[in-house]
């Protein structure tokens, strides 16, 4: 059994309580580690550890914050192979994915921002004839909090933290529960990386207890919170009154549009792994695949050929590119909502239930095989929630504006795909669809650069390049008399 601690100020620690929760892994079922059941005293010392680290980080070079971020990086490079069986142990994922995306992402993330913050520029305005001059620079905000989900565990925890430490502040961070085990072993080697006791801390437990003390906490001063949308119209609420700055990135109920004119096998090969990569838990995923009337037979043939081929497997199989779900709970609210599109009437293509263990190692494990419904309406419960696993609709669309009203027909806003070969027509869907990313002929392709973010109730703010820099500081305007 394996005890992951928390970290605050430098020392690893028990929760206050005493209490423990289980961690479990999603292709056996069974516990192989447990976590600190942390609450608001933890988030209090954690607190005063991050409050007196403040003052001296906040004044630390630039060079030498760059400089932890880059040996931080180097030392997740130098453990990829560990951190990539810890990542598909914890959380179901394929070994292989863990290996080619979630570990290379989380070092990129970490060198970025080290980049990031030595070239994010200050800003001066300076009248024709002037008798005063204004600059503006950026100040780091204090203590933060960091709350990352448990699809992408390192990946996005990275996400959120680099940009957090680069800028100045000192974190107090929450990985999920269900995927504790990278952000442990991250925490571990903090003090090897150079950060000072208190600049950076973790705590382990329950969203609705440690994470709820951290959005509650006075001292901290924002909130970078990644989730579901209901969660986050929770944290808005809790914080209205507060004034934190919150950064929310929410749910995605993503269409991929698919027009005739559209390269016919990639389109097909990527709309495959945009709706199933990750076991369909990416918020990025494609989950209403809309196609064009003159292509739709053909292309749902050869998508359900393909999609049936698809069997889950050991995530710790070298060939094995579709894993577990990450737990029971949500493999359960997955069928519900299968079992749910049968009784309005969907036409199940392929799938529709659990699968089969692929072996005796993995019996008790939570597999989902990988699932399609066509002839659902726009407003059917499945196209309209965030279901978050291996299951996507069909829909036919007859003209361009259809298909515009039909990606636009959620509450959700977050990213669309789309395929065509008529350029003039690509922007103009780019342009209509309301979405905060939208790829055209392409997926998943991630210049870390670019805001990242999503409208309506895919969440508020954007992540990534000088918009994470930008949330995690203050501008402050000095105007001086020449």
């Amino acid at each position: 059994m394996l005890d992951l601690l928390n970290l605050i100020g430098g020392e690893y620690r028990e929760a206050q309580n005493g209490t423990w929760l289980d961690n479990i892994d999603p292709a056996t079922g069974q516990i192989f580690a447990r976590i600190p059941r942390s609450g608001k005293d933890d988030v209090a010392a954690a607190y005063t550890a991050a409050e007196s680290a403040f003052p001296l980080w906040s004044r630390t070079s630039i060079e030498k914050r760059a400089a932890c971020l880059r040996n931080l990086a180097h030392i997740v490079s130098q453990n990829a192979e560990a951190l990539a069986q810890a990542e598909s142990q914890d959380n179901g994922k394929p070994l292989s994915l863990a290996r080619a995306v979630d570990i290379p992402r989380a070092e990129k993330n970490l060198a970025f921002f080290a980049g990031a913050i030595e070239q994010f520029p200050s800003e001066a305005h300076i009248p024709a004839g002037p008798t005063h001059i204004n600059y503006t620079h950026r100040k780091p905000i204090g203590v933060v909090g960091c709350i990352s989900p448990w699809n992408l565990p390192l990946y996005l925890f990275t996400w959120k933290i680099a940009p957090a430490l680069a800028a100045g502040n000192c974190v107090i961070a929450k990985p999920s529960e269900i995927t504790p085990v990278t952000a442990w072993m991250l925490s571990q080697w903090i003090e090897e990386a150079g950060f000072p006791p208190g600049v950076f801390n973790v705590l382990h437990g329950l969203g609705p207890e440690v994470g709820q003390a951290i959005v509650e906490h006075p001292g901290i001063k924002a909130i970078s919170f990644t989730g579901g949308t209901s969660t986050g119209a929770h944290i808005a609420r809790t914080t209205a009154s507060m004034f934190k700055k919150l950064s929310l990135e929410l749910g995605g109920k993503n269409p991929a549009i698919i027009f005739s004119d559209c390269d016919f096998d990639a389109a097909l090969a990527t709309t495959v792994r945009s709706s199933f990569a990750n076991q369909g838990q990416i918020c990025l995923c494609s989950s209403r695949i809309l196609i064009e009337d003159s292509i739709y037979d053909r292309f749902r043939d050869a998508l359900i050929e393909k999609v049936k081929r698809m069997i889950p497997g050991d995530p710790l199989d070298e060939q094995t590119k579709m894993g577990a779900v990450v737990s029971a709970a949500h493999r359960d609210k997955i069928i519900q909502h299968i079992e749910l599109a049968k009784s309005e009437g969907g036409q199940l293509l392929c799938g529709g239930g659990k699968a089969s263990a692929p072996n005796n190692r993995c019996e008790d494990g939570f597999f989902v095989a990988p699932t399609v419904f066509e002839n659902l309406g726009a407003n059917c419960q499945l196209n309209q929630q965030e279901v978050f696993g291996p299951v996507i609709t069909l829909q036919r669309f007859y003209s361009e504006d259809e298909a515009i009203q039909l990606a636009n027909a959620t509450e959700y806003g977050l990213a669309a795909t789309i395929w065509t070969t008529d350029l003039k027509k690509a922007h103009r869907t780019a342009a209509r669809v309301e979405s905060g990313i939208a790829w055209v002929n392409c997926w998943l392709v991630r210049d870390l650069r670019t805001p990242f973010g999503g409208v309506k109730a895919s969440g508020v703010g954007r992540e990534g390049g000088w918009e994470a820099l930008r949330f995690f500081t203050e501008p402050q305007n000095v105007c001086i008399e020449l």
